[in-house]
């Protein structure tokens, strides 16, 4: 069964890798994307079962979560709706394109993720399915060579933290227009504030 899965998580990555990836950050010095009334309250990343794909450079698991969940308060810490929301965030699978590998493979770093978003005031799952993300590095990260060669395995892992985090904005911004998720109270942006927020789990 592990080896399934396992065989089922780098065919994902790879499914992900032919899409190319923009830099996840690239937009934080812009007007936050409006989320209705949303604002972070805990901010919980995890990674009790997390795979490390074969071949792939490793990384200490707490500087992971670490790593994710800053990212997650460098996004969203500019929301400051009236109602408060929370996320459960867990580390599924990794890989950390390795150096010394052929210049024409080139292999990209990837990552899945599943998230839970919770509505504080109705004590609610809004995701009563974890939602799966999975992320590839952005192209300049190293597409020629590979960043194995030219990024350090925390440099790689900012960088996927970053994509991920992105998608969940994105994630977000679709759900409150299908279902309106963040549309219970007044909206407030704190436009430029990246500050960090601890943080609840899946």
């Amino acid at each position: 069964m592990a080896r399934i899965t396992m065989i089922r998580m780098v065919c994902a990555m790879l499914v992900a890798g032919v899409l190319a990836a923009c830099n996840g950050a690239a937009d934080l010095d812009k007007a936050a994307v409006p989320l209705g009334d949303f604002n972070l309250k805990h901010n919980i990343v995890v990674a009790p079962k997390v795979q490390k794909v074969p071949l792939g450079r490793a990384l200490d698991k707490d500087l992971m979560t670490k790593m994710l969940q800053d990212a997650v308060s460098e996004r969203f810490d500019r929301y400051d709706g009236d109602r408060l929301y929370h996320f459960g965030i867990s580390i599924e699978s990794y890989f950390l394109a390795p150096p010394g590998v052929p210049v024409v493979a080139a292999p990209k770093s990837a990552m899945i993720i599943r998230i839970t978003v919770w509505d504080d005031a109705k004590n609610k799952k809004l995701t009563p399915k974890a939602h799966q993300i999975t992320v590839v590095e952005s192209l300049d990260q190293g597409p020629v060579v590979g960043s194995g060669y030219t990024k350090t395995a925390e440099e790689q892992f900012k960088n996927l933290s970053q994509n991920a985090v992105k998608q969940i904005e994105t994630f977000l911004v679709k759900k409150n227009g299908e279902e309106g998720w963040f549309n219970n109270g007044a909206a407030t942006v704190k436009a430029g504030d990246a500050s960090g927020k601890a943080g609840i789990g899946r």
